[in-house]
């Protein structure tokens, strides 16, 4: 009975706690959970996201749960043998990530909620968009930068290749599918704080971007009233992701199965006739992929990986990266103000919009802008250039693969 006892005391999280050797990092990675937890709950910094990644990195991090096992996957590549002994819940459930699914299923329900209206409205919201992904390539030269230096001071553990900097210079897109599908066939090693870097940051925009916008911008451009927005015909919205798909697919045909399962589900909103597609695109499939890849990405955030120097620094470069890519749109709007006539000129907020996170980037500009003046309407605006950032991620992220993979 006593050894009934002991054998069941010895099997709590609480003696595994003190029979781990640095079971101090797990308590350092549950205290972030419940950070993240508070940060989704009672400042509703995008909860949908941030509260999924909370719990995976919560549980992961518990002792004893077993639930996900990263030695399945720490070559980059999924153990199989391995994996079909004693697989997890996440396990099974991150398969979707390593296998890449969940990127394009996403995708298809991000295309489905999305309106592409304001930007073939507004055409010039494509150099919005494009200039957003000036802070992706920023970053894979300030990566090999911070590469070149560890080498030089013998740090060869802090120092990553092209293709690993490849991956985390497209954090700087804020679009975590993109960013999960690009480290997948580039660097599959990196993909846990790649990952949870990618959907952090998308979750923070709130508290990211105003500051590097109120800083590169003056309270006249902030109160900038544009003028409103032409209509669309249905005509132009059926035919625009036909016409993307197979332009994109053409020139960059690695980025064609990002962009085509994006364009697939704005087909099923705008042609009209697939009306019970469209709201499964937009509910039920957005919902169940948004909840398996919350807390798949969540569960990768373990102690032994996380606590790194090396983590910690794409962490910081993710930062880096988000940071550059909402500075250039903001700078490239003011730049395109110094040619365009008077009543034509772009509140450079919606600049910033330019980073994929759809649609909070957009309510962001709409909000900063309304700071400085509460009758500026900017959200339809603003979500040209962030439609236009979520095609030029993927654009840029199908270069690189092709140019890395």
């Amino acid at each position: 009975m006593s050894e009934a006892i002991l054998n069941f005391l010895k099997q709590t999280g609480f003696y595994q706690f003190v029979a781990m050797e640095q079971g101090w990092k797990n308590l350092i990675m549950i205290a972030i959970a419940c950070l993240l937890c508070y940060l989704a709950i009672r400042k509703k910094f995008e909860p949908l996201l941030l509260l999924p990644i909370a719990i995976g990195m919560l549980l992961t991090n518990l002792p004893g749960l077993e639930i996900f096992h990263e030695a399945y996957f720490a070559s980059g590549h999924v153990d199989w043998a391995a994996f079909a002994e004693a697989p997890g819940l996440i396990d099974v459930l991150y398969l979707g990530v390593k296998l890449g699914v969940y990127p394009c299923l996403i995708f298809i329900g991000v295309g489905a909620m999305t309106d592409f209206g304001p930007l073939l409205s507004n055409p010039k919201s494509l150099i919005l968009g494009a200039a957003a992904q000036i802070g992706i390539f920023a970053t894979v030269l300030g990566v090999m930068g911070v590469g070149s230096i560890a080498g030089i001071a013998s740090w060869e553990s802090l120092a990553f290749t092209l293709k690993e900097a490849a991956s985390i210079g497209i954090i700087g897109g804020a679009d975590g599918p993109t960013a999960i599908y690009t480290t997948t066939l580039l660097a599959p090693q990196l993909l846990g704080p790649i990952a949870v870097a990618a959907y952090s940051y998308m979750a923070l925009v709130p508290v990211i971007q105003p500051p590097i916008m109120k800083a590169l911008t003056t309270k006249k451009e902030r109160a900038i009233v544009m003028t409103a927005l032409r209509p669309v015909s249905k005509t132009q919205k059926i035919l625009f992701p036909i016409v993307i798909t197979i332009f994109v697919a053409l020139i960059v045909p690695s980025a064609g199965v990002l962009v085509g399962s994006l364009m697939f589900g704005n087909l099923l909103k705008e042609c009209g006739v697939c009306d019970r597609l469209s709201k499964t695109a937009q509910n039920e499939l957005m919902n169940i992929v948004t909840i398996f890849l919350g807390i798949s990405v969540g569960a990768t955030a373990t102690a032994q990986t996380f606590l790194k120097p090396r983590t910690l620094i794409i962490i910081l470069m993710g930062v880096v990266a988000f940071g550059v890519a909402t500075a250039s749109g903001v700078l490239i709007a003011k730049l395109m103000n110094l040619f365009l006539p008077e009543g034509k000129k772009i509140n450079p907020l919606i600049g910033s919009a330019g980073v994929s996170a759809v649609p909070m980037a957009a309510r962001v500009s709409q909000k900063v802008g309304q700071e400085e003046n509460p009758g500026n309407f900017l959200l339809m605006h603003a979500m040209g250039p962030n439609v236009a950032g979520v095609i030029g991620s993927a654009i840029a992220a199908g270069f690189l693969i092709a140019l890395l993979g």
